[in-house]
């Protein structure tokens, strides 16, 4: 039998954790942890998910596609208007890279600690 496990928190490495959680709370609406500090921010997400951030001296980002520094995972957020999400994204401080390999159905983009996630158009 499997173990029963709950996943409670996602936690990326960065600079500077409040900086980038507050990136993510424009982007996706989530509540700042009342507990955040300059060494590790959180957002609150549904169902208690935590979304986390925390500072790692001598951060190097990941430079995606490139795996000299490799992404090591990404975050996928649904959106319904791909063109309109990229827009406000970039406005918020994202940067898009040049390669993007499917770019009808997602948009490969990558977070102000260099962090690639993609926006996926909803089904």
């Amino acid at each position: 039998m499997p173990l029963q496990m709950k996943l409670s928190a996602i936690t990326l490495d960065c600079p500077d954790p409040l900086a980038l959680a507050a990136f993510y709370q424009q982007a996706t609406g989530l509540a700042p942890h009342p507990k955040s500090d300059a060494d590790f921010a959180g957002l609150c997400g549904e169902g208690g998910l935590l979304i986390g951030f925390q500072r790692v001296d001598d951060y190097q980002a990941p430079q995606w596609p490139d795996q000299t520094v490799p992404q090591q995972f990404h975050l996928d957020f649904d959106v319904d208007d791909l063109d309109e999400a990229e827009a406000q994204l970039l406005r918020l401080g994202a940067a898009k890279p040049d390669h993007q390999p499917n770019e009808a159905r997602w948009r490969v983009l990558t977070d102000p600690a260099g962090h690639p996630f993609c926006v996926v158009r909803g089904i």
